[in-house]
């Protein structure tokens, strides 16, 4: 499906101007390079977005719950308040992405890299992100709730409010990551690495007076 004209600084790329509104839904784009273009309030419900290339891009309240999205890799695009229900994210990586305000409640994320950039505000209930990277993430009032984060590396994490609630981070690294603001009684911590400030936090959120 033909959805722009192809840019400047890659022959095979899509660019040109915004997509406001358009329907997209079921449309096979698998494999298509696009860069610097935004979509704001479109549909793309079930589309084939299969090793997808995005560099700079912007989804703007996007809809793309059940899309197939494995094997792509997003470049310092940005993808906010935008719908991933029940969407296939398999091996796909976001190198700096911006995340904010996205719903990934029932999402596949087997093999999902995720290098940097800004998840605040993020649904990842019930997420599986074991054993994930997610050093130096910003994921700031992210609702993590019943994800599985076993074995994660969250050292440097910013967590400032993020919810945790029934949340598994069993074997987890917490070392300088920002817990400001979160309940870590509501975790399910079990063999957790913390550093002093974080012993602290945990200390504190369970009542403790730490002098």
């Amino acid at each position: 499906m033909t959805v722009g004209d192809a840019g400047d600084s890659d022959p095979g790329a899509v660019g040109g101007a915004a997509r406001v509104e358009q329907d997209l839904t079921g449309a096979d784009l698998g494999g298509t390079v696009f860069e610097e273009v935004t979509f704001e309030r479109c549909v793309l419900r079930g589309a084939d977005l299969t090793d997808v290339v995005t560099r700079g891009c912007r989804f703007v309240s996007c809809d793309l719950a059940g899309a197939d999205l494995s094997g792509s890799i997003h470049h310092g695009s940005a993808f906010t308040n935008t719908r991933f229900v029940g969407a296939r994210l398999s091996t796909a990586t976001f190198d700096g992405c911006k995340m904010t305000g996205s719903d990934l409640t029932e999402t596949t994320l087997l093999g999902v890299a995720i290098i940097g950039g800004d998840w605040s505000y993020v649904n990842l209930r019930g997420a599986d992100l074991r054993d994930r990277d997610l050093a130096g993430l910003r994921l700031a009032h992210a609702d993590l709730s019943e994800a599985d984060l076993t074995g994660a590396d969250l050292r440097g994490a910013d967590l400032t409010g993020a919810v945790l609630r029934q949340t598994v981070l069993a074997g987890a690294q917490l070392s300088d990551a920002r817990l400001e603001g979160v309940a870590l009684r509501d975790a399910l911590l079990a063999g957790v690495q913390l550093d002093l400030a974080g012993a602290v936090r945990l200390a504190e959120s369970l009542g403790a007076d730490v002098v």
